[in-house]
């Protein structure tokens, strides 16, 4: 053995000790994940909320064993570079042949939920964590954004129940959203493209919005995913402020760690999405990088259900299921009334 590899003896060693211990539980969330993709695409349930579901199931494997490191290694660091690589799915150019007028009604529908959940959060006995948590989901793009808010949280021992809680309430009202709002809008007399727009800026998950948008027709499924994909593009700009202001103030509460100013997965998004924007991205690329992003976040997802205690979760209270649900009838009022105005 030559004296020039020593020197990196040690730091290999210490790696394959970190992969060893990371395995296991890797593997449980990444069998889930998979099992829960199968059940969705033969049973037509959302991929994420049957993750959760099945994470949940087998708990007991995040509070003990040689899996609790690797789940835990999978809800946060997988977790962030699935929210990075969703940056390749934004495209300005396509936003822009929207037209001004109702990209600035979506944009400002994202705001105005934001500050309405932090607002009437208090009179349902929520604190503003659960308020920014629930509200830029409903807001922005339903279980990624709650994940992707609740990175940059202040962590507390309630913590992974309110994002558990949240990301259960936000697929269960979209999965709602998808099959009533389609109908909504036929009642209503609605065209293609403003269909599109109520539905895209309004369903939490990106896949309801998909699925609700091509049951009326092409047009109105191109157009909601298009609006949709605004929604989402808001998720790097609202967890950048918010992480400003929480390590702004995070300062003056004890025993709390400061946030980065610039969470790494933001950056990674932000620079995703620049690239996409200006067509820098071969199409083969985007595309796999935009499947390997929904495969981090089912993965993810299932290993934050393994570190989950429903019972904890459940106990979060009737009254965070009333914030959700004003939430998201704020949302809906809300662009409906601007459609109304604007189309």
């Amino acid at each position: 053995m030559s004296l020039v590899s020593l020197p990196y003896l040690p730091s290999r060693t210490r790696m394959q000790e970190q992969l060893s211990a990371l395995f296991p539980g890797v593997m449980v969330a990444i069998i889930v994940a998979i099992t829960a993709k199968f059940l969705s695409e033969h049973y037509a349930t959302p991929a994420m909320l049957l993750a959760l579901l099945l994470g949940i199931a087998v708990s007991f494997l995040g509070e003990e064993g040689k899996t609790v490191e690797g789940i835990g290694f999978a809800a946060r660091s997988l977790l962030r570079l699935g929210i990075a690589f969703l940056g390749v799915r934004i495209s300005m150019s396509l936003m822009a042949g929207l037209g001004w007028d109702l990209i600035a009604l979506v944009i400002g529908g994202v705001l105005a939920t934001i500050a309405f959940g932090m607002v009437v959060a208090r009179f349902f006995g929520h604190k503003w964590r659960f308020a920014l948590l629930t509200a830029g989901s409903v807001a922005i793009c339903g279980a990624s954004a709650a994940m992707a808010i609740g990175a940059i949280l202040p962590r507390d021992e309630r913590s992974e129940e309110r994002l558990i809680f949240t990301v259960l309430g936000v697929t269960v009202l979209s999965t709602i959203a998808m099959i009533a709002y389609p109908v909504l809008a036929q009642w209503l007399g609605m065209n293609e493209v403003a269909a599109g727009v109520f539905l895209g800026g309004t369903i939490h998950d990106v896949a309801q919005v998909v699925g609700a948008g091509f049951t009326i027709s092409d047009q109105t499924g191109d157009t909601a995913t298009m609006v949709k994909l605004i929604r989402v593009a808001m998720l790097a700009p609202i967890v950048l402020v918010a992480s400003l202001l929480i390590r702004r103030f995070a300062e003056a509460e004890p025993g709390t760690k400061r946030p980065p100013i610039l969470p790494s997965f933001v950056i990674g998004f932000l620079v995703l999405a620049t690239i996409s924007s200006f067509g820098l991205i071969p199409d083969a690329i985007s595309d796999f990088l935009s499947q390997c992003s929904r495969w981090l976040l089912l993965i993810a997802i299932a290993a934050v259900g393994m570190k989950t205690n429903l019972k904890q979760v459940l106990s979060v209270g009737g009254a965070a299921i009333a914030l959700i649900i004003a939430e998201t009838l704020f949302i809906g009022v809300l662009i409906l009334t601007g459609i109304h105005f604007l189309t």
